[in-house]
């Protein structure tokens, strides 16, 4: 394939596990999706999609650690990805739980060329970034920006070959409303810009994913974008684990990410901890797709 096709080439992933998080249910949300016809629903939007696979740990539901299988899954979904990037093609990662991320990100960065840097866009309601020794629940999927950063488990940052797969001058979190004085001490020290919900409602969502998109771009050679779905408000998205009220409108977030629209330089895009056993009348689904489009193409 030609680097103009291989351009025009989006890759579907999923990340089939909820042993991060505390409510079974995450696992399903790549095979739903699939179902329910997402490589279909892309073409009809112009945009040529394959489902390339979607990666579990290997390990049954009630096998091994936590850490085993987020670890195993995470290195497993950091190959494919990692593929994708060095062959030019954007991709998708559908989660799962958020502890996926460090599996995506470790192999987004590793598919970039030797010394490149990569940027990442953060929507989130919590920090995700606890240690072991600051998590008050020990969950996975509050620590996955600690770990992309070199902070936390070692079976966790090594996945990233080359060291750490994220600068912390190259990440910003948006929609921030539910976190411990653990994570926002690392995140301080480390200087990553967090644009809380508070700060989004004084100047608006445009201008913090404008500012984020250019703390992402700063020197980079690539960026992506990470959602967990529980940065909206449960009134739009009630399929996730985590919910927090007072959170982004599905239409809001879509309107702020149509600025991206397929720029040249996104590598990817991740939606994660999506619950399809928790949604209602399919509305969290919905947004999936609102979001997809609207990142990808401009369009809502």
């Amino acid at each position: 394939m030609d680097a103009v096709a291989a351009r025009n080439e989006l890759d579907l992933y999923g990340a089939a596990s909820d042993r991060g998080g505390w409510h079974h249910g995450a696992r399903y949300a790549a095979a739903a999706l699939a179902e329910h016809g997402m490589v279909d629903w892309l073409t009809e939007h112009g945009i040529a999609a394959h489902w390339r696979d979607t990666v579990g740990s290997g390990l049954a539901p009630d096998q091994g650690t936590a850490l085993e299988a987020v670890a195993a899954l995470c290195n497993r979904l950091a190959g494919r990805v990692e593929a994708s990037v060095a062959q030019g093609r954007k991709f998708v990662v559908f989660g799962g739980d958020h502890s996926c991320a460090i599996g995506t990100w470790s192999g987004a960065h590793n598919g970039l060329p030797v010394d490149a840097r990569l940027g990442l866009i953060w929507y989130d309601a919590h920090m995700d970034a606890h240690t072991p020794a600051t998590t008050p629940s020990g969950r996975l999927h509050g620590m996955p920006l600690a770990c992309l950063m070199g902070h936390g488990p070692r079976e966790l940052t090594e996945i990233a070959r080359r060291g750490p797969g994220l600068l912390p001058h190259n990440l910003c979190l948006i929609g921030v409303r539910s976190y411990e004085d653990g994570e926002r001490a690392l995140l301080g020290h480390l200087g990553v810009r967090v644009i809380q919900m508070d700060e989004v409602r004084r100047h608006g969502l445009r201008a913090a994913t404008e500012e984020a998109l250019a703390i992402a771009r700063r020197g980079t050679d690539g960026f992506g974008i990470s959602i967990d779905l529980d940065v909206l408000d449960p009134a739009d998205a009630p399929g996730v684990g985590s919910r927090v009220a007072g959170g982004l409108g599905g239409d809001e977030l879509a309107q702020a990410l149509a600025v991206v629209g397929g720029a040249p330089d996104l590598l990817g895009l991740e939606l994660a901890e999506y619950n399809p056993v928790l949604d209602r009348n399919f509305r969290t689904e919905d947004q999936v797709r609102r979001l997809l489009a609207a990142t990808l193409n401009g369009t809502r």
